[in-house]
């Protein structure tokens, strides 16, 4: 219910504002503020995205969670979708996700929400139990196995 709420207030508040800025400035400036922010948004967003994804690289040559990176630059991905779309209130949203502290904030958020648990393994894997069951294995006529594999048990 929610997300319906966000897809009829999102551009009524867009309309909204276009109406007050293009008043006041006029049509002309209010379009090349709109262009502006789509090409300085590209631009902050490709520079943002290159650092996220050598941080998300970096985290995984270090074996460290990289669930941090990833949140990052999946909202440095969302800001410059923000940033592409025409309108003040999804600029400011877009260039608000550009700014690391807001993300970190933002983040913060969403990891009170959601619950997350993770599995650790070691590198030498090991099997608890070390007991060797010795055993004596012949092989059947090649031309007949008699299972699968081929062996059977003496």
């Amino acid at each position: 219910m929610w997300l319906f709420f966000v897809f009829i207030a999102v551009p009524l508040i867009e309309i909204g504002l276009f109406i007050q800025v293009g008043g006041w400035l006029g049509l002309w400036p209010t379009l090349a503020i709109v262009l502006l922010t789509a090409i300085a948004g590209t631009a902050l967003v490709k520079s943002q995205g290159a650092q996220a994804l050598a941080q998300l690289q970096n985290s995984f040559n270090d074996l460290r969670d990289p669930t941090e990176p990833l949140a990052h630059g999946a909202m440095i991905l969302f800001s410059g979708a923000l940033l592409l779309t025409p309108g003040f209130f999804t600029d400011a949203l877009g260039f608000a996700l550009l700014v690391p502290a807001f993300r970190r904030f933002v983040l913060k958020r969403i990891k009170e929400r959601v619950n997350v648990q993770t599995v650790r393994t070691d590198r030498g894997w090991q099997p608890q139990d070390e007991t060797i069951i010795e055993g004596t294995f012949t092989a059947d006529d090649p031309e007949r196995p008699s299972g699968p594999s081929g062996w059977r048990r003496d």
